[in-house]
């Protein structure tokens, strides 16, 4: 039997994952973190993107995106807290794209009422999310 970790990620609504891996791939701020059991403890913030998580039990990796947040490992367990997280195979695909279009005219537009950190934050994540709905179509064979 592989060795394991137990691994969380929660939103604010919710928890989404539960359960044990025999690692975990999370989109750190300074480049993606593999994690594996027995991995030194850990406390860092978390980009927008996609969490890889493998299960023993499943040969395909699970998929979840999340906004961004923070990470903590422990040798037995890595909890992943973010605003909004989303099972991959809940992405809107139309829903990230109009979010995108939309966050990419809001930097086009050379008005003073524009938030531009806010609307480059928009963009990076639907980004992401988009990024993540091509790695489930991968996953998938599409």
């Amino acid at each position: 039997m592989a060795m394991t970790v137990h691994v969380d990620v929660v939103s604010a609504e919710e928890l989404i994952f539960s359960g044990l891996a025999e690692s975990v791939v999370i989109p750190g701020i300074m480049g993606e973190l593999g994690i594996y059991p027995r991995h030194a403890p850990l406390l860092t913030r978390i980009k927008p993107g996609s969490v890889r998580i493998k299960r023993p039990d499943q040969t395909d990796e699970e998929l979840i995106y999340v906004s961004g947040g923070m990470l903590e490992v422990q040798p037995s367990h890595v909890t992943i807290l973010s605003d909004t997280a989303i099972r991959g195979k809940d992405l809107d695909e139309a829903r990230a794209l109009a979010a995108k279009q939309a966050a990419e005219e809001q930097l086009k537009n050379r008005t003073g009422d524009v938030d531009y950190a806010q609307a480059e934050g928009e963009l990076l994540q639907a980004i992401a999310q988009l990024r993540a709905i091509q790695q489930i179509r991968k996953q998938i064979g599409h």
